[in-house]
């Protein structure tokens, strides 16, 4: 059980729930197939199969959102309906106008529904109550956010937040490229994004970041908006503007200390969880610290 993207959100460090009472919250909204006529449907499923909705390990929580989706190509619905509406000219012999071809579009869809391929997808959540952390692995901002809507309406007045630091990201990886050098136990990797006022772009991918060129793009007005980063010499990572962490490897060190400790596959994924929740705890730590740490009232 490795992340590969971080969202964060902040939680009370004295947050005032038991596992068996979230769970309990969490059973009210399982997730449930989708009907004939369902295009979608949300709820929460076990992390494990056959296991808890939350799998909980050195009081770490693992919760996991799953989601079935109806597949109904609009291809498929195009071709049916314009089918029908040249049966129309053929028989009553008259062409069929917008409003009604979107009428038919809408029957069309409506009527395939039930045949078309159901398919699931699962968005985890690690939730920290040591630390106070809601770490969402989702690649994009609204993944997260449903993540986040649909655990408020499970769980009464969860009170997470996004997170907000003293120092902007951007303004932070700007000053880092600027002098060369990344705080602490970071190191700076090769992957770039630059943006000015207007919007315009420079990206650097596997590219060495030293030198003018890049200086100057800060010098005229441009920001970091992506950095790839490693800390420790553990964990890789990009860091964006909006204080998300993508594209996240745990290096061969640290997969190397879950290799053959685990008799089976139930004690390898606590293994695994328990590096990665122990590793990723350190990481935000020094984050935040190399970013000013956090507004005051933020928590």
């Amino acid at each position: 059980m490795w992340f590969k993207n971080l969202q964060l959100y902040r939680l009370p460090k004295d947050l005032s729930i038991d596992i068996s009472s979230f769970e309990e919250q969490l059973s009210k909204l399982p997730l449930q197939p989708c009907t004939s006529i369902e295009p979608r449907s949300t709820g929460w499923v076990p992390p494990r199969e056959g296991g808890p909705l939350v799998h909980g390990v050195n009081h770490q929580w693992l919760i996991a959102l799953g989601f079935e989706e109806r597949l109904l190509p609009a291809s498929i619905v195009k071709q049916f309906a314009a089918d029908r509406a040249k049966a129309i000219l053929e028989n009553e012999g008259r062409k069929v106008g917008r409003k009604e071809m979107r009428d038919i579009r809408e029957a069309t869809a409506i009527e395939l529904m039930p045949r078309a391929f159901p398919r699931r997808r699962v968005t985890y959540g690690w939730i920290d109550p040591v630390n106070g952390w809601l770490v969402v692995d989702a690649g994009s901002p609204a993944k997260a956010e449903e993540f986040l809507e649909h655990l408020r309406r499970s769980v009464d007045s969860f009170p997470a937040k996004l997170v907000k630091t003293v120092q902007s990201p951007a303004s932070a990886m700007t000053g880092w490229i600027a002098d060369g050098d990344a705080p602490g136990s970071f190191t700076i990797d090769q992957d770039l994004e630059l943006r000015s006022a207007e919007n315009a772009a420079v990206r650097y991918v596997k590219h060495t970041l030293e030198g003018d060129e890049i200086r100057q793009h800060i010098a005229t007005g441009k920001i970091v908006t992506k950095l790839g980063m490693t800390w420790g010499e553990r964990i890789s990572f990009v860091l964006n503007e909006n204080l998300q962490l993508k594209r996240l490897a745990f290096l061969d060190i640290l997969k190397e200390q879950a290799d053959g400790q685990a008799e089976n596959e139930d004690e390898r994924f606590d293994i695994d969880f328990t590096l990665m929740t122990g590793e990723v705890a350190h990481l935000l730590a020094d984050l935040l610290e190399a970013l000013g740490g956090e507004l005051p009232g933020a928590i």
